[in-house]
């Protein structure tokens, strides 16, 4: 379902919501238009990978009447429709309820994440101060999807939050894998990422979860190059040649529905987190989204029914008091299954019902961890709201 040229806004105050196609000539006006006059503390904004940046670009530097706008690109958007794509998603936080401080990082490979502390610590103490009337807090990190610094800057930056709850997105780039991108302010780069720090009147509640179930089916990574997430082999035999044995799949059908069915995962902090395959290349190596090493022991895992447990998922969080907003990172593989499965609709169907926005990444973040294939983001709450008795599902990993 596409809206070529329309925009959406919700109409309640409280989180502002806009979308608009991206062949949209006039895109960014009208989303200013959809959203209102603020004045916002931060607008996000998620923008297809599809996006004219030239246009784009030269329509945020005229059109953009706000100080702080922060976003990235995608692998899909969150919509008022469920998946969607060729969309400009904006999510706009009112100064009523909202008050933020960022922490960018402009060149991620050249950076150490322990320098980061001071900046760190001094957002917090800056957004505390400011707003002492805000009882609650979160961050959200955005990250260049391609950097493969992710697990290292999340490791880095969960020691200085505290006990602020964080959760993130890595940028992505469709299907393409070529090039990522993050917005900060009027300005569109490659190689950074975006650390915004929260506080606001409403309560919060900061959640990732998977619906996979670990197997008995496990594996060792006997050659593996870290430093590039990528396994040369598995069990001493070639990476893809023993992960297609394990699954029962001729190397040659290996792609990304077969990585999104057959998912492999870790055991960190007593729990199970995927390691999403990017890729299998013709040398017999295996390409990962997140952190890979020699010794590690991977278990193949099996999806459960995507929908259904999605439903108890969302219906969890709305339990007492219906969110606000959900504002959510999720990843592209889950994406890719709900295709395959012919899922997507019933999907999408309850991303609508439970007013979630957001988009499709090449990865998550939660606390001080880097995951794969997990639906991870903060369900936000109108003020004065009652959740706090009802417990999440069993698989969810709340943070606060």
């Amino acid at each position: 379902m596409q809206n070529r040229g329309a925009t959406f806004v919700s109409a309640m105050p409280l989180v502002r919501q806009a979308e608009v196609d991206i062949q949209d000539p006039e895109a960014v006006r009208k989303l200013v238009k959809a959203l209102g006059p603020g004045p916002f503390s931060i607008v996000l904004i998620f923008f297809s990978p599809e996006t004219d940046l030239a246009s784009f670009s030269r329509q945020l530097k005229a059109e953009i009447p706000w100080g702080r706008v922060m976003g990235c690109s995608t692998a899909g958007e969150l919509t008022s429709i469920g998946y969607d794509e060729g969309k400009i998603v904006a999510v706009a936080f009112p100064v009523e309820h909202f008050g933020v401080e960022t922490l960018m990082v402009s060149d991620l490979k050249n950076c150490v994440p322990n320098d980061l502390m001071g900046g760190l610590v001094r957002a917090r103490q800056i957004l505390s101060q400011r707003y002492p009337q805000f009882p609650y807090e979160f961050a959200m990190l955005l990250v260049d999807g391609l950097s493969e610094r992710e697990d290292e800057l999340t490791a880095a930056l969960a020691s200085g939050l505290g006990p602020v709850p964080l959760f993130g997105g890595s940028a992505a780039d469709g299907a393409r894998f070529e090039k990522t991108l993050i917005l900060n302010g009027r300005d569109i780069i490659e190689n950074a990422a975006i650390l915004t720090f929260f506080r606001t009147d409403c309560p919060v509640k900061v959640f990732s979860y998977d619906h996979l179930q670990a197997s008995e089916k496990r594996m060792v990574v006997t050659g593996a190059e870290p430093n590039a997430r990528i396994v040369t082999e598995i069990n001493g035999e070639p990476a893809s040649v023993e992960y297609a044995r394990q699954i029962g799949c001729d190397v040659a059908d290996l792609n990304d529905s077969v990585f999104a069915e057959n998912p492999v995962v870790v055991r960190v902090g007593g729990r199970h987190h995927v390691r999403a395959i990017k890729s299998a290349e013709a040398d017999g190596s295996m390409h990962f989204f997140a952190a890979i090493d020699e010794g590690l022991v991977l278990t193949l895992a099996e999806p459960q029914d995507i929908v259904s447990h999605l439903h108890g998922a969302l219906g969890g969080l709305a339990a007492h008091s219906a969110p606000e907003i959900v504002l959510a990172c999720d990843c592209i593989f889950r994406r890719v299954e709900a295709e395959h499965r012919q899922r997507k609709g019933d999907v999408s169907e309850l991303l609508r019902a439970h007013n979630v926005r957001g988009f499709s990444t090449y990865g998550e973040q939660i606390g001080s961890i880097h995951v794969n294939q997990t639906f991870t983001g903060v369900a936000i709450y109108p003020p004065g709201s009652d959740f706090d008795r009802e417990p999440l599902p069993a698989d969810m990993v709340p943070v606060t």
